[in-house]
């Protein structure tokens, strides 16, 4: 497995928490997308389209830490749920064997498939309750 990394979610201020961050760390975004960038299939309700849909921040040799706004569309974000594990295995393989592995008896709220950001990418709550995101990125 390549890497495990923490992924934090929040309503509509992961912006301003992550430049907080990137004031404690250093470091420069890897990443940072904004909904309105995304497909329109994709692109959330009226007036979302600045929350950010994925921002990435090294902060440690191998470690990164992940974010992302949450639309109105996709629920509450709430003490409990706006954390998530993860997971960036090195192959569709191990990303099918790890998702249907862990979420096995718990909830599955995105399945496992190809993405517009060139990946194969599952969501799922694990049977104990524990949030995960599987993501397997293609060679560019």
């Amino acid at each position: 497995m390549a890497a495990v990394n923490p992924y934090l979610t929040f309503t509509d201020n992961c912006e301003e928490v992550f430049n907080f961050y990137k004031s404690v760390f250093g470091g420069e975004f890897l990443t940072l997308m904004r909904f309105g960038d995304v497909p329109k299939d994709y692109q959330p309700g009226e007036g979302e389209n600045q929350k950010i849909m994925h921002v990435a921040l090294p902060i440690g040799k191998d470690t990164v830490l992940m974010g992302s706004d949450t639309p109105a569309s996709m629920g509450t974000v709430q003490q409990g749920n706006n954390l998530s594990i993860a997971i960036k295995p090195d192959s569709e393989q191990e990303a099918d064997h790890l998702f249907n592995g862990l979420s096995a008896g718990g909830q599955i709220s995105m399945p496992l498939g190809k993405v517009f950001w060139g990946a194969y990418f599952g969501m799922f709550t694990d049977k104990f309750g524990i949030h995960w995101m599987v993501n397997f990125e293609y060679e560019k």
